[in-house]
């Protein structure tokens, strides 16, 4: 009867799962809090944990954390609940098997422990084989029959990836996990490919020098790392790569490589931010009454006194009532497009652009707001910059709304005798990443509001705002590979930055 130890501080989970878990034939221990069940781990040992993710005390994360350094081998499932997006994936990052949600469904549990139990077996048998793997290579000695003997039937069947290759780094052992990541068949690469040809460059170049380097024993590249590789067609391949350089006698005789297809992890990475974004809208649609009855409010005033100008033949009141019906249909037409950019996920439409330009035209674009309300916009670009690829469009609608929400902070500011600013700025940094700021010294904002500031419909001006600025400019962000963050100063005003990877071309 193989042991299995639940973690988890509700009473009634640990109970049901207790049952199913018992009843699938499995010894059931249980601990109702993350120090327990670490505790109860170092004594028992057992080979699969289920830890809830959010706990009291250390939560499932720092629990999986501890488990992998005690004994890296334990296979680790862990229970989120609904909105626990980020710390799913950072589960699967520490090396958790598998993730299972509230409620917990049995045939969830079935597939989770199915997968953890393979997992299990895989590294049994891939452990076998590693430790035997030297000796294999002393016998190939001899040209090429002696490569060939070098495989055996577990490495070729294994659900990884397995290349080896000779001192010369022409590959000798392609399984048929390789061949599944890779796309190539193993007649197509054996002998007639080396490593550059499929490694990512930095680390094919890094396990060259290994190979030729004249010192004895080098450590290189054992520990995994999350990297792509080119399949056939040129198409970028996710996955988790670790390997080593063989020795005999001292001498350097080959390398080995482990690829694991992180393909499946990725989709369901995907799958889970485009079910947090979908609900985050819902959310937000909810929310959206209050808004719309709010511009109806402002277009039948509008109308209203538009109306009044006409029969009075009142051209003041007739300008008067325009612009507030433009204004209220610039809103909704600005809360469709945010709704619209929110819920779709786009890839950046990517072309050689100027970044200082996109930052020029945001400037040139609000300067007549900013100047009616005495706010003065200073640029201060990065000319070292040139082109990159990004797509300008969505770069230009972030921009737009930092600088817009920085203009209106300034008029909220109630202080005297203030000259407010608005400063845009570009900059390339030393480690290459692109960097848009935009800063202003107006009403700043407090820790509670920073908490708040990328939820679904929270806004900070009332029924002028929507909420959803920010969570479009943190998504157009993030499909940029990038980040947004800010710096708020209560009274004193905000600094809003957005990091992006530089872009070339063919990148």
């Amino acid at each position: 009867m193989s042991k299995i130890l639940v973690i988890d501080d509700e009473h009634s989970i640990r109970k049901l799962l207790n049952i199913s878990l018992t009843h699938k034939g499995y010894e059931v221990l249980t601990a109702e809090d993350g120090e327990k069940g670490v505790e109860i781990f170092q004594r028992e040992n057992p080979p699969i944990i289920l830890t809830d993710i959010k706990m009291p005390g250390i939560d499932g994360i720092e629990v999986l954390r501890r488990i992998k350094q005690i004994n890296p081998k334990a296979e680790v499932i862990v229970i989120t609940g609904h909105g626990d997006m980020d710390m799913a994936i950072r589960s699967l990052q520490l090396d958790a098997s598998d993730f299972i949600t509230k409620p917990i469904m049995d045939e969830a549990l079935s597939v989770a422990l199915s997968r953890a139990r393979e997992r299990m077996d895989i590294r049994r048998k891939l452990k076998e084989y590693t430790n035997n793997l030297e000796d294999k290579v002393k016998e190939a000695t001899q040209e090429l029959r002696e490569r060939y003997e070098f495989e055996g039937n577990l490495v070729g069947h294994s659900i990884d990836g397995i290349v080896a290759t000779d001192k010369q780094g022409n590959i000798v052992t392609f399984n048929q996990g390789a061949e599944r990541i890779f796309g190539h068949s193993k007649d197509e690469v054996v002998g007639k490919m080396d490593i550059r040809s499929l490694y990512p460059p930095g680390i094919a170049e890094e396990i060259r020098q290994s190979l030729y380097s004249k010192e004895r024993e080098i450590e290189g590249m054992r520990n995994w790392q999350e990297t792509f590789v080119l399949g056939k067609g040129g198409h970028k391949i996710p996955v988790r790569l670790s390997g080593t350089i063989l020795y005999r006698n001292g001498e350097t005789i080959g390398s080995v490589a482990f690829f694991h297809d992180l393909r499946e992890i990725k989709r369901l990475e995907r799958e889970l931010i485009k079910s947090e974004r979908l609900a985050a809208t819902g959310q937000t649609v909810a929310g959206l009454a209050d808004c719309i009855k709010s511009f109806l409010f402002g277009l039948e005033g509008g109308v209203y006194v538009v109306d009044k100008g006409l029969k009075k033949d009142d051209m003041h009141k007739l300008s008067t009532g325009w612009n507030v019906v433009q204004g209220n249909i610039g809103r909704i037409s600005n809360l469709v497009l945010d709704l619209i950019s929110y819920s779709k996920e786009d890839k950046p439409k990517r072309e050689r652009c100027s970044p200082n330009v996109i930052a020029d035209e945001v400037c040139e674009l609000m300067e007549s707001k900013a100047k009616e309300s005495g706010i003065e916009i200073v640029r201060d670009v990065d000319s070292n910059i040139g082109e990159v690829y990004l797509d300008p469009k969505g770069i230009h609608r972030c921009l737009l709304n930092l600088v817009s929400n920085a203009i209106d902070a300034c008029i909220s500011d109630e202080e005297d005798g203030k000259d407010y600013v608005v400063r845009v700025t570009t900059r390339l940094e030393s480690d290459g990443v692109l960097t848009f700021q935009v800063s202003d010294n107006g009403c700043g904002m407090d820790e509670e509001v920073r908490k708040k500031m990328f939820t679904s419909f929270f806004s900070t001006k009332g029924s002028k705002g929507t909420g959803l600025g920010l969570l479009v400019t943190q998504k157009i962000a993030q499909e940029h590979g990038g980040t947004i963050t800010v710096d708020l100063k209560p009274g004193k005003g905000s600094i809003f930055t957005i990091w992006l990877p530089r872009k070339h071309q063919g990148d």
